[in-house]
């Protein structure tokens, strides 16, 4: 059996090295991401890479968690919105470091693995619900913080508009095999739009996104 601790140790050491918000580093520490990922795949659980998680969704590379996590800027007291549930691996890590979080899924067996591995952690702090044809979740917006783990052709506007102001909002946007990340800060008058580097995610499906 693999070593799993020593394992996510190596990860961490290696994430530590590029990533400068520690509360980052210290929630990734404490999660075992060997139990977000299907038994075929664990013995790959702490390599920097995406997995697949059936249903043609992925869990992503660590890297690009811990960077586009870091960019939401958490401080501890925040209700954030993830898009995008899967594995509820993500899920967890802005759980350690929020002080809600609202996730939403259209696939319904990620779902229910989701809050079955949630639960077991102990997070009490989650609410996950089934996606509807508008992105997001309206109905507790606004939001401190949005994440989006899957890719839009353009920015949706439906998700914006649940952005509190000088909220942040992390999103790839592009076409379907090749993106750009993007950080948008809500403001006022014109919102900032900053561009954190090239990734690749899975489609996400909805009104505003791509069309199944």
């Amino acid at each position: 059996m693999k070593d799993f601790k020593a394992a996510r140790a190596d990860l961490i050491r290696q994430l530590d090295a590029e990533i400068r918000d520690k509360r980052v580093i210290a929630a990734m520490a404490s999660i075992p991401r060997e139990q977000f990922v299907p038994p075929e795949s664990r013995h790959l659980a702490y390599e920097d890479g995406p997995l697949p998680i059936g249903w043609e969704q992925t869990i992503s590379q660590p890297y690009i968690i811990a960077l586009m996590t870091e960019a939401l800027e958490l401080k501890g007291h925040e209700k954030v919105l993830e898009v995008g549930t899967g594995s509820g691996y993500q899920t967890a890590i802005l759980a350690e470091l929020a002080a809600r979080v609202i996730t939403v899924e259209r696939v319904p067996a990620l779902a229910e693995s989701a809050r079955k591995t949630l639960e077991s952690l102990g997070y009490k702090n989650i609410e996950i619900h089934p996606a509807e044809k508008t992105l997001g979740w309206q109905k507790d917006s606004p939001y401190d913080d949005i994440i989006v783990t899957a890719a839009a052709p353009d920015i949706p506007s439906d998700l914006v508009d649940q952005l509190a102001i000088g909220g942040h909002m992390i999103i790839p946007v592009g076409p379907r095999h090749s993106q750009e990340l993007y950080k948008i800060t809500k403001q006022k008058d014109s919102n900032k739009l900053q561009n954190l580097g090239g990734c690749r995610f899975v489609s996400l499906i909805g009104k505003g996104a791509w069309q199944n």
